[in-house]
């Protein structure tokens, strides 16, 4: 504070005070000196000494001259008062002893007092000091207290707050700390302090990552099983529902009337995944305008992940847990993609799938390489088809895994194909070729289930009953059991697949073909060639006529199966195998008859040059065709075929007796060994027409071949026109032989009209081999 002014006397003030001190009371006894005391202290304090001591003289004076005027009036009071004026000289003197030890005492009291002040001026400006300094050491804790504050809210994971701090003591307005250089410092530092909340807000998130692969399995887990709730519930509405059985989970219409039900993967009473780490780390890297460093980071560390999730080699136990740690991982991918803006592009996204699904691809592919088990392909196809269903609810295109299951499914049947094959021909090599026996009506009526029948047959069946003889062996029954569980398999393998109904429609038309032609038809017609019993080969071909019957009915009940799923026209072309394997199954029967027909011909016995001719038929014929027309009745076959195996033998018969007449184990025989011939011929004739079975068109090379000879009329059989009318069944070269023949045993005899008659055959001969060089037998 400023000094307090010292108050300045003049002469008049002076004069006034001395004025008013009255040295002596006349009313008083005592010396009346104490109002001096207040004035001596003044004169002091002021260091007006000299003045006062001048005016004092000047009063002196004054007062002389008034005394001298007064002693001049009165001299007694004169000399009274020179009495009192020595008293007051006196007085005065002591007074001004008084006064100077009185100055220098208050001389020696105001040096203390201004060194005193002036140490007082000095701490105070210490002190001002002192408290400017304190401002300024308090200003640099509150800002120090920011800077660890920032530690730890970085250690508490609160980066924004801290970054906030930064940026606060960045913005501080302008003060007297401003220019220090702790300031100074602290801001070099900021960018510092900056960096460390980042790598620990990158710390945090690669945590985070960490975590989210840790628990991404289970995330796949929950989703998948949610999808599985979702899909066990459709097919209830589903089956309930006839117009919805062509929509499958996912389609429009699945997603129309699909209620929805509030369950979030991510956030469940099971498992709660926490974004915050991401979020922040985004929200700090863009403050910090590192966005694109980040986002590339996240890109890496992603991918890096992706490529751990499937092992090389991929083991086929373990893809259930990798498709789930796969579904995991692009549902988060979706969620970031979602709700964190620009941070992630959809192409990022589609890249990390598109790699992943191309590794899984080759990886499931190499894996199933050497497979064989079926079974392991509908595992596979169940793990791919799950993640397939979750993932297309959360927009991803699974084109690619569909093809993959479409390229599995071709393997699988082939595999199925394989495995069904071996089955099949293990049914028909066991197979005993025997009518099939039921004794129950329930095992009728579950057979009657399984095999394919047309309406007529199955009506008939159903009315006859139990027990009894079913027209097929439990070849066919257990072939059209596997038929229905390799159609059911089939079909499981793409239940619930997106396909192209037509591709699967002739995938399955071409296994059923290969199925139904390789290993049932080719194998049934190798058992055919292998066996000369009868009754089975009847059997066999009972069991082919009913096969033919099962492909159009199995054509037309799959069709009507894949046009309820809005699929298409199922075609089975293997009925055509069935009757090239009918056919030579007849042949075979023919085959087995002739071969019986062999052993009756090996007790013939004839004659070929007897002396005269016979008057009745050979007598081992009555057996043949008591044989032939037995085993023809007893076969179990249509009418039709009955005929026909009828007919193949009649015609083998005919061979026979041609290859008598024409063959080259017979050397040479006469006309009466032809005759002979022609009447076991037309006994044979009667006997099977009495027996109803009529072929004597089977015959008619033979006698017409006969009758060329027996009635000598080989020269009308060289005139073309008689020929083609009356001999268009007989054949030059056989005739030739035949007359070869009889020319040589006419040749062979030793009278002159057989020799004769010989070499008129021999003639003959060579007139019919020039004629007719190019003909074959």
């Amino acid at each position: 504070m400023p000094p307090r002014r010292r108050p300045q006397f003049t002469q008049e003030s002076i004069d006034q005070q001395l004025q008013q001190i009255h040295l002596l009371d006349q009313a008083s006894s005592s010396e009346n000196l104490e109002q001096l005391g207040p004035i001596i202290k003044q004169i002091h304090a002021n260091r007006q000494q000299d003045v006062y001591l001048r005016t004092l003289q000047a009063l002196i004076e004054s007062k002389d001259t008034e005394i001298e005027s007064i002693c001049g009036d009165n001299y007694q009071e004169f000399i009274s008062s020179v009495s009192t004026l020595f008293s007051i000289k006196s007085y005065t003197t002591n007074l001004r002893e008084k006064i100077t030890t009185l100055d220098s005492s208050v001389s020696q009291v105001g040096k203390s007092l201004v060194e005193k002040k002036k140490a007082l001026l000095q701490t105070k400006k210490t002190a001002a000091n002192l408290d400017e300094a304190i401002d300024g050491l308090q200003a640099c804790l509150r800002v120090l207290d920011v800077v660890n504050r920032v530690g730890e809210m970085v250690k508490e994971g609160k980066y924004w707050s801290a970054l906030r701090s930064l940026e606060d003591i960045e913005s501080m307005p302008p003060t007297s700390l401003s220019t220090t250089p702790l300031f100074q410092h602290l801001l070099s530092s900021l960018p510092s302090l900056r960096g460390q909340i980042k790598d620990a807000v990158t710390a945090s998130m690669k945590q985070w990552l960490l975590d989210i692969r840790n628990v991404s399995a289970q995330i796949g887990q929950l989703a998948l099983d949610a999808m599985d709730m979702r899909t066990r519930r459709w097919r209830s509405r589903r089956d309930k529902d006839p117009m919805l059985k062509t929509s499958r989970v996912g389609s429009a219409v699945e997603a129309i009337t699909y209620e929805k039900t509030e369950y979030n993967v991510l956030d469940n009473e099971q498992l709660k995944v926490d974004f915050k780490p991401l979020y922040e780390c985004i929200h700090i890297y863009t403050a910090l305008d590192s966005l694109d460093e980040i986002r590339r980071s996240y890109q890496a560390d992603r991918k890096a992940q992706s490529d751990l999730i499937i092992p090389e080699p991929l083991p086929i136990p373990s893809l259930s847990s990798i498709t789930q740690e796969i579904v995991g991982y692009f549902i988060v991918e979706n969620h970031v993609l979602n709700t964190t803006g620009s941070f992630r592009s959809e192409r990022e996204v589609e890249d990390l799938w598109d790699a992943l699904i191309s590794r899984l691809s080759n990886a499931v592919e190499d894996a199933l390489r050497n497979e064989k088990d079926p079974d392991t392909y509908l595992k596979v196809k169940e793990a791919l088809l799950g993640s397939v269903m979750t993932l297309e609810a959360y927009s991803y295109s699974t084109g690619s895994i569909h093809s993959v299951i479409l390229r599995l499914f071709e393997k699988y049947v082939s595999i199925l194909e394989t495995k069904f094959g071996k089955r099949f021909e293990s049914i028909v090599a066991q197979d005993d070729f025997q009518p099939m026996y039921v004794e129950k009506a329930s095992e009728k009526d579950d057979v009657l289930e399984t095999v394919w029948l047309t309406r007529e047959q199955r009506e008939q069946l159903e009315q006859s009953s139990a027990p009894m003889n079913l027209p097929w062996s439990q070849g066919f029954y257990l072939s059209c059991q596997d038929i229905r569980s390799f159609v059911q398999n089939f079909y499981q393998f793409i239940e619930g697949v997106s396909q192209h109904h037509r591709n699967i429609d002739d995938l399955l038309s071409r296994s059923l073909d290969t199925i139904l032609t390789t290993y049932i038809s080719e194998s049934v017609a190798k058992r055919s060639q292998s066996t000369n019993n009868l009754s089975q080969l009847a059997q066999i071909i009972s069991n082919l006529e009913h096969f033919e019957i099962a492909c159009s009915e199995l054509e037309r009940s799959l069709t009507n199966i894949r046009s309820s799923q809005r699929g298409g026209t199922i075609r089975v072309k293997a009925a055509a195998s069935f009757a090239a394997t009918l056919d030579k199954a007849l042949a075979r029967v023919t085959e087995a008859m002739s071969s019986k027909l062999d052993d009756f011909f090996g007790l013939s016995e004839y004659d070929w040059t007897p002396k005269a001719r016979e008057d009745a038929p050979s007598m081992y014929l009555y057996e043949l065709v008591n044989w032939l027309t037995t085993v023809v009745d007893s076969l179990a076959l249509k009418d039709a075929h009955k005929e026909e195996a009828c007919r193949g033998a009649v015609n083998y018969i005919a061979s026979c007796f041609m290859d008598f007449l024409t063959g080259r184990d017979i050397p040479m025989m006469n006309e009466n060994a032809v005759a002979n011939l022609l009447m076991d011929v037309d006994f044979l004739d009667e006997e099977l027409k009495r027996s109803g079975h009529s072929h004597s068109a089977a015959f008619t090379e033979l006698r017409s071949t006969a009758s060329v000879v027996m009635s000598d009329a080989v020269n009308a059989f060289l005139v073309a026109s008689i020929r083609q009318t009356s001999y268009a069944a007989v054949k030059p070269k056989r005739l030739q032989a035949l007359l070869e023949k009889l020319g040589r045993f006419g040749q062979e005899c030793r009278d002159a009209p057989s020799r004769e008659r010989g070499e008129k055959r021999r003639k003959e001969a060579e007139a019919v081999g020039r004629v007719f060089p190019g003909e074959n037998r």
